[in-house]
Parts: C-alpha cells; sequence; structure tokens
C-alpha cells in the first residue's frame, strides 16, 4: 500500500499558471475552502479492496456490473472524490455531467438544514393537482430566471428522459392540434375510442426524427429516439422513427473548412429529404437533437449547421426541440449551449429540456404549445420541490461568481494546454481528433482503439482522476463549474503522465 500525491509540473500545465496573470479570477476555493489541494491514491488500484469488496455486497440484491469506483459522498469535496478506499480523486466527469458545483458545497449544505427545504422534501406534493403555496415563487426565483429566450413556460419532470418524452408528448398533441384547426376544435368520438384500441385516427402514425450516434434517454419514447449504442436498444421493441446522419467533421475543424461545410450540406440535404418523404407515411412531428451529441462520442457540428436543422424544420412544420440534459447549465461556456447557434427572434427552438447539473429536471415551451386539456401532460410527482430549491440556490450561486464565463475562460485555457501536450511526441499514435474548442471545457478527445481508451480510463483513475469515456473510443471531459486552474494543472500533469505509460 503506498500513498501518492499527485502534482503537475508539464510545461504545457505551467503555462496555464502563466496565462491567468492578473487580477484575480474566481477560485474553487471561493465556495468550497476545505477543497482538498490535490488527489491522494492510497491503493495500488482504483477501486481498492474495500471498493471491489462494497460492489460485491451490492451484488447481492443488484447488478454492479456498471459500477466504476463506490465513493464516500461525506468525504468528498468541491472536485474531489473520495473512495471507499479513502482514494481522493480529481473528478472531471462529475457523476456523467450532472454535478454543477462540487460535492458537499457549504452553501448548499445550509439551505439543506432550512426548516423550507425541510419541510419540502417531508411534504412531497403532487404537484400537477397540489402545489405549495410557494410554487410560483420557488419556480419565478430560480428556474424561470434562466429560461432560454423565447421560452417563458415550464413543465418540470423527474429526469432527462422524462422531460424528452414530455416533449415528445406536446408535439404530438399540438401537431394534431394544428392539423384540427385550433384547441378549441373537440376530439371526435372516433377519435376517443380508436385511441383505446392504439388504433388510427386517435393514435396517429407521427414521427420523431433524432440523429445517428444521438442519445436522448432509455424509456420507451426516448430509447427509439436514441441512437448511440445497441446495448441501450437491443430487445426493447420501438417505434418506427426515422434517423438522419450526422456529419462526420475532421479535425481540427481550421483545416477542414471545405470537407466539412460539404459534409454538413450533405447531412443537411439528407435531413430533408427524410422530411419530405415521410409526410406520406409517419409525418415528423418534432425533431430533437442535442448541441453535443454526447454519449454517442462528443460529436460537434458548425453553429450554422444547426441554425439550418431548426430552419428546416420549422420549413416542414416539424417542432424543434433541443436536448440541453446534458450540455446545459453554463457548462459550455453559455448557460444554454444552443445561446452559440445564432438564432434570430422567431428561430428559437419549441422545446428546451434539461436535468443533470440543473438536478432538477424539465422543458421549457411556449404557450401555443400547452395541451388543450387537463391532465394531457401530467403524472403525480411533476419533478420535485427540493430539486427546484436546490437548483435556485445554485443558479444563484453561478450567477453571483459568474462561473459560466469563468467556465468558458477555464476551458480556452485547458484547450491550449491539450493542444500544447497532444501535439508532441508523447501523444503520437494515441491521440487524435481533439475537439470541444470554444464549448467551455467540454473537450473531448478519441485514442488509438477502444482498449487503448479503457487503458487510459483506468491508469487515469489509478493516478487520481476520475474521467469518463463516451462512444466507442473517445475521452471526454465533464467537469464541475468551480474547475479552474489548479484542477486544470492536475489534470493536464496526469494525461501527460499515463500517455507516457501506454
Amino acid at each position: 500500500m503506498f500513498t501518492r500525491a499527485i502534482r503537475a509540473t508539464s510545461k504545457s500545465t505551467r503555462s496555464l499558471r502563466t496565462r491567468s496573470l492578473g487580477a484575480r479570477a474566481f477560485s474553487s476555493l471561493d465556495l468550497i475552502p476545505e477543497e482538498p489541494s490535490g488527489p491522494s491514491v492510497k491503493t495500488d488500484k482504483v477501486p481498492g479492496p474495500k471498493g471491489i469488496a462494497a460492489s460485491k455486497e451490492i451484488d447481492t440484491f443488484q447488478d454492479p456490473r456498471t459500477h466504476v469506483i463506490v465513493p464516500n459522498y461525506e468525504e468528498s469535496s468541491g472536485n474531489y472524490l473520495v473512495d471507499a478506499d479513502g482514494n481522493v480523486l480529481l473528478d472531471v466527469f462529475a457523476q456523467i455531467s450532472s454535478i454543477a458545483l462540487g460535492y458537499n458545497v457549504p452553501a448548499l449544505l445550509e439551505l439543506a438544514k432550512t426548516d423550507e427545504f425541510a419541510k419540502a422534501a417531508m411534504n412531497r406534493p403532487a404537484l400537477g393537482s397540489f402545489p405549495p403555496v410557494q410554487w410560483a415563487e420557488w419556480l419565478k426565483t430560480g428556474l424561470l430566471t434562466v429560461q432560454p429566450k423565447g421560452l417563458d413556460q415550464l413543465i418540470t419532470t423527474l429526469c432527462g428522459s422524462s422531460a424528452n418524452e414530455t416533449a415528445f408528448k406536446c408535439s404530438f398533441m399540438a401537431y394534431r392540434q394544428r392539423e384540427r384547426g385550433g384547441p378549441d376544435v373537440p376530439f371526435t368520438k372516433e377519435e376517443m375510442d380508436s385511441c383505446m384500441l392504439n388504433h388510427t385516427p386517435g393514435a396517429p402514425q407521427l414521427s420523431v426524427l433524432s440523429f445517428k450516434s444521438g442519445f436522448h434517454g432509455r424509456l420507451f419514447g426516448s430509447l427509439s429516439a436514441t441512437r448511440s449504442k445497441a446495448i441501450h436498444k437491443v430487445d426493447i421493441p420501438a417505434f418506427d422513427w426515422p434517423a438522419a446522419p450526422f456529419p462526420e467533421l475532421k479535425y481540427p475543424l481550421s483545416e477542414h473548412v471545405k470537407e466539412n461545410e460539404a459534409e454538413e450540406k450533405r447531412c443537411l440535404e439528407e435531413y430533408e429529404k427524410i422530411l419530405i418523404e415521410s409526410k406520406s407515411t409517419r409525418p415528423v412531428a418534432a425533431v430533437i437533437i442535442e448541441p453535443i451529441l454526447s454519449e454517442g462520442g462528443d460529436r460537434h457540428a458548425s453553429n450554422n449547421y444547426f441554425r439550418q436543422l431548426r430552419l428546416i424544420a420549422k420549413k416542414h412544420g416539424a417542432f424543434f426541440i433541443v436536448d440541453e440534459v446534458q450540455t446545459g447549465v453554463g457548462a459550455t461556456g453559455t448557460f444554454w449551449a444552443h445561446e452559440k447557434w445564432g438564432l434570430k427572434e422567431g428561430e428559437e427552438p419549441d422545446f428546451v429540456t434539461f436535468s443533470k447539473k440543473m438536478q432538477a429536471a424539465g422543458v421549457f415551451h411556449q404557450k401555443e404549445t400547452r395541451p388543450n386539456a387537463p391532465y394531457r401532460n401530467y403524472n403525480t410527482w411533476m419533478g420535485d420541490p427540493v430539486r427546484a430549491l436546490q437548483a435556485r440556490e445554485m443558479i444563484r450561486l453561478i450567477k453571483s461568481h459568474d462561473l459560466v464565463s469563468h467556465t468558458a475562460s477555464t476551458g480556452l485555457n485547458l484547450a491550449s494546454s491539450f493542444k500544447s501536450l497532444f501535439g508532441s511526441s508523447v501523444a503520437q499514435g494515441k491521440i487524435m481528433n481533439f475537439r470541444g474548442e470554444g464549448e467551455g471545457t467540454y473537450l473531448a478527445w478519441d485514442m488509438a482503439s477502444p482498449a487503448q481508451r479503457d487503458t487510459f480510463l483506468g491508469k487515469m483513475r489509478n493516478n487520481g482522476v476520475q474521467i469518463g469515456g463516451c462512444g466507442d473510443q473517445t475521452v471526454r471531459l465533464r467537469p464541475t463549474l468551480t474547475f479552474g486552474e489548479r484542477h486544470a494543472e492536475v489534470l493536464v500533469g496526469t494525461v501527460e503522465k499515463v500517455l507516457k505509460e501506454l
């Protein structure tokens, strides 16, 4: 047994310090004063014996095969995750992009001690029918302060998958309402009777168009729109919905402008062709897209490509859903990633879905896409007041510490350091397709093979950094908004060390 305290000393990490000289920038210590100064690994491998034993105990009643480590959340702090063996790991995966500020942030722990929070937790309401008297205040001072441009309506839900499925249902209802002639046109007896048999016209043959490599959840509707990995979908009945190609861009982007423009043009033409041809068989009521196709391998496209997706959907009468479950809440250097697309007034998405870093989940939309009758988009919980309160406090902290700008700046500096490292001899034959510059800290790269990627992830954990993968051979970063210069030095230095070991 041994302890290793990891420190970054490479030229690329020293350059991070040089670039940050000047006015004092935000530090995670401003919010988490007790955050560790760096990783500390006590066991030969991570997970160690206690972590392995904890997984085996869980195995007696629950499948543990997806476990990475078994954390000790009571001991974790800020950007550092402590595991069952006491290993302290810099966490740049953040529970699959789901932690906004870090572990055990004092301001959030203080919120949890308030009577307001405790009573909201112990008296959980069926929000659709019995909302608390404070519900409007909680949302108006929290989630609604970050509503995407043009979307002033909010449906709270339980998770990202249910947010997307709620947007699907809203789209189908609004599409059929438009076909009938408006919200005041009553349903026919034939529609009401046939829907109970899952037959048309009451259960119409409509579809949702998604994109190859996209991921939108694991419930039935969201899974039908998911196209990232077969293991998510095999054996599950699915809706017969179309999938459009997503551009296969070449990196660095600046060196392949013409090829990438041609590829995006090809994909846009195929996308529009699908929309046109579907009208005679299974009309597309909604198009759903992630600003970064995350689970499918951190795939990017240009701002103009995404704007054209929106305009073409509008042209053909399909509602447009932006799935910001993984990209929202400031992580890409703007609060919502789609803000970068240059959408003009009247071009805003019809729906924006969110979850993960917000802790709360839901759908922003316009009043025109409210269902025309009650109980059409409804369930018992419809979200959780405790998560709405947590989101409100996190939003306050994000704004008061300007963490979106901090993340944008940190991401640019981090990208510069990685480009320097990946251009060196230590990365030759191992690293390719580095991408994400200008998208905050959501950086990614591919490795030479799936096996090498998995070996890299394991060695990073053994050296004190919890990092994640996606797609077949991609490494992706998903740190918190408080991730900064000190953490970047550790991360880049550890990546360099591990690359030398491969």
